[in-house]
């Protein structure tokens, strides 16, 4: 190569590292983990990176694990449970979805290792946050690690102007580099 040609590709380079931090700036934001409330699928002190270009309610589905404001402090990192329009009800253990009862695979290791106690304790929306349906624009979330979680049971419905965004990946530790949470 020629000299005049390494200038070239170190503007080609410049600008396009340049390009992926203002993209990945604006539509990802970084998150640690404080708390055991999502174990197993994410523990105390994991990094992850959070997609915050969810700008609709339809952008977000069931099982979803987001990040939400809970507070003017604090921030939630959480699993949807309930969408808007939906009732919730967990019975035996089980989670039923206007009456229909719908698996919840990323709890099955858990559940067959677990004890005779339930990972979640029996209850019907109305019983925990005082409202028949999820309402509109909001959202009914609980943390994987159901018996040492704040989540809708206990802070109610979130609106969905109070959700971050959408949990893309894991990178922190490196054996969770890049996992996606199940």
């Amino acid at each position: 190569m020629k000299k005049y040609n390494y200038w070239r590709v170190l503007v080609v380079v410049v600008l396009l590292c340049s390009m992926f931090f203002i993209v990945r700036s604006s539509l990802f934001e970084n998150y640690v983990v404080n708390g055991k409330s999502m174990e197993p699928t994410l523990y105390d002190g994991n990094l992850m990176m959070v997609n915050t270009f969810t700008n609709n309610i339809s952008s977000i589905h069931r099982f979803d694990v987001i990040v939400f404001h809970a507070s003017e402090e604090n921030d939630y990192v959480k699993r949807v449970i309930g969408l808007p329009g939906e009732t919730i009800a967990y019975k035996n253990d089980r989670l039923y979805v206007d009456g229909e009862y719908i698996s919840e695979d990323f709890l099955q290791e858990e559940k067959e290792n677990a004890d005779t106690t339930p990972l979640t304790e029996d209850f019907t929306m109305l019983e925990v946050t005082g409202e028949k349906i999820v309402p509109e624009n909001h959202l009914f979330v609980l943390g994987d690690n159901r018996g040492d979680s704040l989540d809708s049971r206990a802070i109610g419905f979130v609106p969905f102007d109070e959700v971050v965004g959408k949990v893309d990946i894991t990178y922190w530790p490196l054996t969770q580099l890049f996992k996606q949470p199940q």
